[in-house]
């Protein structure tokens, strides 16, 4: 079975009176729409994952995550779709939701865990899976495989742009579009909107992933209390950018991407002519834990 299937991931510039006024282009690279939950920036991380688990006759996919975790639907999804079996370890005590469900409908198997152990994942992985043909995959996806199909982006990009912006977790993303600017010996620069309170840590991540940090610029300040934490003014962006572009963002990751793109060019951050690209990374399904704030 292939590790492989053809995607629609369209770069679409936005036509909004902020960025004619400030004579700014700003395209969207739609890796949203790669697919419905192995959908933006979940199938690069995997991609490569899939590959060496498959090579080395790996049956099982062994990953963690949060209870609204995008990367626990994706790894369920893609385990059905490419022949794994697939287990979640979930941080905190057993709830159902929407994502979880879909997670039991793809075959995954959870097990809640509570955070004291959660901390020690590789215990985890050791004491359950380690004498079975298992892949350990660390939460998000982080790590070196990650970061190749995460430099693809780059390739994909049929145009240098000025700027490259995208929302950050673990750093894998950035660090990957970082590597692949490197590769192509572009000048773009490239800007990481870590989702997190304290995001500085994520300077130290990439660094752990072989990128110089130094490489990408970190907008600290647009995390909005930490990591799915959202404001009343947040909220009002992005069910305003929906409305008026027709592209589905949510609070959590996008949300906060495209909300620090957009005061940067009301700040007159760029200068009249810049073009600009901002990675749409998908994890649209973590909205369903938040529709009843808008």
């Amino acid at each position: 079975m292939s590790l492989d299937f053809h995607f629609n991931s369209p770069v679409e510039v936005l036509d909004l009176p902020l960025l004619r006024e400030r004579k700014v282009q700003v395209s969207v690279k739609r890796d949203d729409l790669i697919h419905p939950f192995i959908s933006g920036n979940k199938w690069r991380k995997l991609k490569y994952i899939l590959a060496q688990a498959r090579e080395d006759h790996k049956n099982t996919l062994v990953t963690f995550g949060g209870a609204w975790s995008n990367h626990l639907l994706a790894t369920a999804c893609a385990g059905a779709k490419f022949g794994f079996k697939t287990h979640g370890f979930v941080r905190g005590e057993m709830v159902n939701n929407p994502v979880l469900a879909m997670c039991r409908l793809y075959g995954m198997e959870l097990n809640f865990v509570d955070r004291t152990a959660y901390r020690d994942k590789k215990t985890l992985f050791d004491q359950n899976f380690l004498a079975q043909d298992a892949v350990y995959i660390e939460e998000g996806g982080f790590g070196d495989k990650a970061l190749l199909g995460c430099a693809e982006i780059v390739q994909d990009l049929s145009q240098e742009y000025d700027h490259i912006f995208v929302a950050s977790g673990t750093g894998t993303t950035v660090a990957g579009l970082a590597t692949g600017v490197f590769e192509r010996n572009l000048s773009t620069r490239v800007h990481s909107i870590p989702v997190l309170k304290g995001g500085d840590f994520l300077k130290s991540d990439v660094q752990s992933l072989g990128v110089n940090p130094d490489n990408i610029t970190f907008h600290l300040d647009y995390h909005f209390g930490g990591y799915a934490k959202h404001t009343a003014e947040l909220r009002a962006f992005v069910k305003e950018f929906v409305q008026d572009t027709g592209i589905m963002i949510e609070p959590t990751y996008t949300g906060k991407a495209f909300y620090a793109l957009f005061d940067l060019v009301k700040q007159d951050y760029f200068v009249p002519g810049d073009q600009v690209v901002i990675i749409h990374t998908g994890g649209l399904t973590g909205f369903l834990g938040m529709y009843d704030k808008f």
